[in-house]
C-alpha cells in the first residue's frame, strides 16, 4: 500500500483494536480533527503577484498543543500532510511528551525564489494561519526544505500580529532568538541512538560495522558524521542523482565538504550506483533518510540488512514490513527512530518558557534518556504483544492520546 495516509490509517486501526479500543475512537483518531487550506498572494521580485497554496493540519490535541513542521515543496499535497500530523501525534506519545501531532506544507519550489520572495511567503503564511496556531494551541517547526531563518521570519510576524514577543510560537529557530542548542542534529542524533541499540540487540560492534545512508540531506550527512566518528563504516549514500558505494568505507569528511546546500555530491564523481542497488546492498545497517515508499514488496525480498532505521518519513510500505520482520531483519519504525527532532523541539519549548537555557551536553544527555526510553517500551511491546516494530511503536505512540481522549469524554 503506497499511500501514506492510507497505510498510516490502517496500523493506527490495528493498533487500536489491539489496544481493546472501539470504532469510535477509530473514527475520531484516524483523520485529523482540523485541517485549514489557505492560499497566500506574494509580491514577487519582478511586480507580479502569484498566489501559493498551504495547509495546516492539527491531528489530535488530547494531549496538549500540536506541534509539528512547515516544509516548502512543490510535491507538498493535503493526503500528506494529513498522514505527517498523524505520524507526529505518534512520534510525541512514544516520547510521552505533552503534544499531539500537527503539519504544515506550502506547495512551492523555493530553489526558484528569491530570499525575498521567501519572506514573503513565510509571513504570509503565518497571517494565513495565524487563528489556529500559538504556544499554546499550536507550535511549528522546520521541516523539508524549511529553515532556521524562515523560522525566525515566522516568530517575527507572529509576534507582529499578537504585539507581544512569543520565541514559544515556533521551534528550530536561531539561538539568538531563543532557539535550542542540538536542535539542527538532533534527528540524526536520535538515529544515531537507535542504531546503537539495535546493533547491541544483535550484538554488533559499532566498530567496523557496514553502514547505508539513503539520503544525504540534513538528517543523512549528520548521520553520516557521527557514524563516521562513531568508528562504523558507512559503504553507501546517495542523494537524488544516484549513490556511492566502496565496501571498504566511504571518506566522510571529503564528501560533506563538496556537497552543496541541497545534498548533493554524487554528481560530482563519474562512478555511481543507483538508489535502487544501494538499498540492496550488503550491510550490517541500512538507513532510508531520503523519501517515502522505497522499501517495497518488490525489493524487500533482496534487501541484505540486518537492521533498518527509518530516519524519512514513511520509508517502507505495509507489505514490505511484513516481508522484512518475517525475514528476522530488525525494523526500527519512522515514529520511533526519527523522533529526536520533536523531542529537542519540545525542549526548547520549554526552555522558552522558563527562560533559562540548557547547554548542548545537558540536552544531548536529555536526549539520549528518553530515546532509549521510548525504544524500550516499543520493543516490550514487540516482545510481549507478538506484534511487528511498526504496529508496536503505533500501539506506544497511541496509547496516551488515546487516554486522554477518553478521560476528556470525547468518546
Amino acid at each position: 500500500m503506497s499511500d501514506v495516509l492510507e497505510s498510516t490509517q490502517v496500523v493506527i486501526e490495528q493498533a487500536l483494536k489491539r489496544l481493546g479500543y472501539g470504532q469510535d475512537m477509530i473514527d475520531l483518531l484516524k483523520e485529523p480533527m482540523r485541517l485549514l487550506t489557505v492560499r497566500i498572494p506574494v509580491r514577487m521580485d519582478d511586480g507580479s503577484t502569484v498566489v501559493f497554496t498551504g495547509y495546516r493540519s492539527q491531528h489530535n490535541d488530547s494531549v496538549g498543543p500540536t506541534k509539528g513542521g512547515v516544509r516548502f515543496h512543490p510535491a507538498v499535497t493535503e493526503k500528506e500532510v494529513k498522514a505527517l500530523s498523524i505520524w507526529m501525534s505518534l512520534k510525541c506519545g512514544i516520547a510521552d511528551l505533552p503534544y499531539g501531532g500537527g503539519k504544515g506544507g506550502v506547495i512551492c519550489d523555493p530553489r526558484k525564489m528569491s530570499f525575498r520572495e521567501l519572506e514573503r511567503l513565510s509571513r504570509g503564511y503565518v497571517r494565513a494561519v495565524s487563528q489556529i496556531v500559538g504556544p499554546t494551541k499550536d507550535i511549528p517547526a522546520p521541516d523539508v526544505m524549511t529553515n532556521s531563518q524562515i523560522m525566525a521570519w515566522m516568530m517575527d510576524e507572529y509576534s507582529h500580529i499578537r504585539e507581544f514577543d512569543s520565541p514559544g510560537f515556533i521551534t528550530g529557530k536561531p539561538i539568538v532568538l531563543g532557539g535550542s542548542k542540538g536542535r539542527e542534529t538532533a534527528t540524526a542524533r536520535g538515529v544515531v541512538i537507535m542504531i546503537h541499540e539495535a546493533l547491541k540487540l544483535k550484538n554488533i560492534p559499532i566498530e567496523g560495522a557496514r553502514i547505508v545512508i539513503q539520503g544525504f540531506g540534513n538528517a543523512g550527512s549528520f548521520l553520516a558524521k557521527f557514524m563516521y566518528e562513531a568508528g562504523a563504516r558507512v559503504i553507501g549514500i546517495s542523494d537524488v542523482n544516484g549513490a556511492l558505494y566502496n565496501k571498504d568505507g566511504l571518506d566522510i569528511p571529503h564528501l560533506l565538504d563538496r556537497r552543496d546546500s541541497f545534498g548533493n555530491v554524487t554528481n560530482l564523481y563519474p562512478k555511481t550506483i543507483s538508489n535502487e542497488e544501494l538499498l540492496e546492498l550488503d550491510c550490517d545497517v541500512l538507513v532510508p533518510a531520503a523519501i517515502e515508499n522505497q522499501i517495497t514488496e518488490e525489493n524487500a525480498p533482496r534487501i541484505q540488512a540486518s537492521i533498518i532505521v527509518e530516519a524519512a518519513n514513511g520509508p517502507t510500505t505495509l507489505e514490505a514490513t511484513k516481508i522484512i520482520t518475517e525475514r528476522g531483519i530488525l525494523l526500527i519504525p519512522d515514529v520511533l527512530a526519527s523522533a529526536g527532532g520533536v523531542i529537542v523541539s519540545y525542549f526548547e519549548w520549554v526552555q522558552n518558557n522558563q527562560g533559562y537555557y540548557w547547554g548542548e551536553q545537558e540536552i544531548d544527555d536529555k536526549l539520549r534518556v528518553m530515546m532509549i526510553r521510548g525504544f524500550e517500551n516499543v520493543y516490550e511491546i514487540h516482545l510481549t504483544r507478538k506484534v511487528d516494530m511498526r504496529l508496536a511503536a503505533y500501539m506506544s505512540g497511541v496509547r496516551k492520546m488515546a487516554e486522554a481522549v477518553r478521560y476528556r469524554g470525547w468518546v
